[in-house]
């Protein structure tokens, strides 16, 4: 391997850690304390619709991140693909990382977005609830798929 290849690998296996993580903070973290702001201001202060309106520019501003990492991940594993360094479980976590992204990023946002902005009585419905229990899964793949991506990745840099 290279030395540039080399440092790109490190890069990109950074950019790859830092989304991974940036997902798990989100998930883990931000959303607990968002919607649970009664517990940490002492009174409700906010809504629940106003907690998720918070939550919904978290997420927004994740999936920029979420589109540079998989136009990155289309590159790195595309040139892999084509210099014939590649094996079944990295394209197939490739695939569910980049499909799983695309849905998080141009689907679920925006149409969770476009119901929030039909008002707070939407975002109560069944096809609100749906599409956001969807979202969830879906961020759940994206990241077990990013993390497997990772792994193999550092386990061919360290051949």
């Amino acid at each position: 391997m290279n030395k540039y290849f080399r440092l790109t690998t490190i890069a990109y296996l950074i950019l790859l850690g830092a989304v991974l993580g940036a997902g798990l903070f989100a998930g883990i973290v931000v959303a607990p304390v968002t919607f649970h702001t009664e517990t940490w201001l002492g009174s409700e202060v906010l809504s629940h619709y106003q907690e998720g309106l918070i939550m919904t520019e978290n997420f927004v501003r994740l999936s920029y991140l979420v589109n540079v990492v998989l136009v990155a991940i289309a590159l790195y594993e595309g040139y892999k693909y084509k210099k014939f360094e590649r094996d079944t479980i990295t394209q197939v976590a490739t695939f569910f990382v980049i499909a799983t992204g695309l849905l998080f990023s141009q689907y679920y946002i925006p149409d969770i977005l476009t119901m929030q902005m039909a008002g707070e009585a939407m975002t109560q419905s069944e096809a609100f609830i749906n599409t956001h229990k969807g979202s969830e899964i879906n961020f759940k793949i994206f990241s077990v798929a990013l993390l497997v991506l990772m792994v193999r990745n550092m386990q061919k840099a360290c051949k």
